[in-house]
């Protein structure tokens, strides 16, 4: 064997051990390669069989000494080898086109991944920017309800204006607020309430309806918006008063109930604002509740003077009554007065609530009202009267109950003028009623009654002294008068 045979031998058989590794591989991937790579696939195994049967071939002819035309095995294994290039470049031809389709699917995915990201984070954005509009509409109504809270629970306008200016300012990210209240007499706005300015000088607000931004928004009824204060000219009137409080944007609206102006809200910001339409309308529906608030407060005012008023009128009318009864008879005169004030001070004595006080004076004042159907005749009588006189007399209360029922306001006054002749043991007039059955109103002043009879002169006797009529009050006790009242009146008086 020549040193070249011995050669080729030494480098065909690493040859040898790579093909067999090649053949083992394909037969482990075989598995895992595409349906349209198969055949090919396949061809690829069979050279890699027909390279190492070749390359062992070689070495028999070389190690035997064989005689065969080593040009022949060659020219098959050159053969081969382009056969088994042009399959490597055919299946790389195929991975190719499968990386760059990968390649174009991941392209196409990022692509699409990226414009998803781009409409989620607009989404996102929308929601927040949704969600940032829902918490505002929820502050919005939470501050419209605290008004509303406000409204209810105060009637006094000064203060309801003041808490309102003082809740709205900073919800309308101001920095100071007032209200005008619309004087109709004078046909101006006044300095009702405001929050948020560092001087005084909003209290002398007085802008006439029509003039300057304010009187043009209560005359136009509609909201003014001045951009920038400092920007001469501008409808705002009233510099001077607010010239060191460095505002910028200004607005005003006026406040509408009924069909009514009642006033102008205004507000201020130091820094240029814009404001959205949300923001607008929130405004304007602080607006009307700011005016209900005003008319509310207003018609309470005026419902309270107008009960003050009528109740004058009704306890005029009364204390009228019954002077012209004293008038009939002048020896009483000044009796009800006395005897009404006696009342009230053992009714205080005894506890009794504010409000039936007023009852009670009232039925005192007009005790004797029912006398005015008593006949002159009977009731001026000088000497004794007949027990025909003295039953028409005794009728007295009857007519009190007759003329004063039908009047709704004096019902709850009734007690004394029907039953302050009722006896304690039950035999007074004019339904015998027992004890208690008499009202307390009435028990008390049928004492304060007599007590001031007696003291005061008559045409048919003098005057008792007090300590005679005490004395004459307490031997009456279980019969006419409630034992217990006449100590408790005695002690008062």
């Amino acid at each position: 064997m020549t040193p070249s045979q011995l050669l080729s031998i030494i480098l065909v058989i690493p040859g040898i051990v790579f093909l067999i590794a090649a053949a083992r591989l394909c037969a482990q991937t075989r598995r895992q390669v595409p349906l349209s790579c198969v055949g090919k696939w396949r061809a690829l195994s069979a050279l890699n069989i027909f390279f190492i049967a070749g390359y062992l071939f070689f070495i028999a002819i070389q190690v035997r000494q064989l005689v065969f035309p080593v040009e022949i095995v060659t020219g098959l294994v050159f053969l081969g080898g382009s056969f088994f290039v042009f399959l490597v470049i055919g299946l790389s031809k195929l991975t190719i086109a499968r990386v760059y389709e990968v390649d174009l699917e991941i392209v196409r995915t990022n692509t699409s991944l990226v414009q998803k990201n781009v409409e989620l984070e607009k989404e996102i954005a929308a929601r927040i920017e949704a969600e940032g509009r829902a918490k505002a509409r929820l502050q919005h109504l939470t501050t419209l309800h605290g008004i509303d809270m406000v409204i209810t629970a105060s009637l006094d306008l000064r203060l309801t204006m003041k808490l309102f200016v003082e809740q709205t300012v900073s919800q309308l990210g101001m920095d100071a607020g007032a209200i005008l209240l619309l004087n109709p007499h004078t046909q101006t706005l006044d300095y009702g309430a405001a929050w948020g300015f560092e001087g005084q000088g909003i209290r002398q607000a007085r802008v006439r309806l029509g003039e300057g931004a304010a009187g043009l928004a209560a005359y136009e009824r509609r909201i003014v918006h001045i951009a920038d204060l400092a920007e001469l000219p501008n409808l705002f009137s009233r510099h001077e008063l607010l010239q060191n409080e460095k505002f910028v944007t200004y607005y005003a609206v006026p406040l509408i109930a009924k069909g009514q102006v009642k006033g102008v809200f205004e507000i201020f910001c130091r820094q240029r604002f814009e404001a959205e339409p949300e923001w607008s309308d929130f405004f304007e529906a602080l607006a009307i509740q700011a005016a209900i608030a005003i008319d509310n407060a207003t018609l309470f005012r005026k419902l309270q003077e107008s009960n003050i008023e009528l109740t004058l009128a009704y306890d005029t009318t009364i204390e009228g009554w019954a002077k012209a009864l004293e008038l009939r008879d002048s020896e009483t005169e000044g009796h009800t007065q006395r005897a009404t004030e006696l009342t009230l001070k053992v009714a205080c004595a005894l506890g009794i609530r504010e409000d039936e006080l007023d009852h009670v004076r009232r039925g005192a004042l007009l005790h004797d009202i029912g006398k005015m159907a008593v006949p002159d005749t009977v009731l001026l009588k000088p000497g004794p009267l007949t027990k025909e006189e003295q039953q028409i007399m005794r009728q007295h209360p009857a007519f009190a109950f007759e003329l004063l029922s039908p009047i709704h306001y004096l019902r709850p006054a009734l007690d004394i003028p029907y039953c302050h002749h009722e006896w304690w043991d039950g035999t007074g007039y004019p339904r015998g009623l027992k004890g208690e059955q008499i009202p307390l109103a009435a028990r008390i002043f049928s004492i304060a009654d007599n007590w001031d009879a007696l003291l005061s002169a008559r045409r048919y006797r003098e005057a008792w002294p007090k300590a005679k009529v005490a004395e004459h009050i307490r031997s009456l006790a279980g019969t006419q008068f409630d034992p217990n009242l006449v100590d408790i009146f005695l002690a008062t008086v």
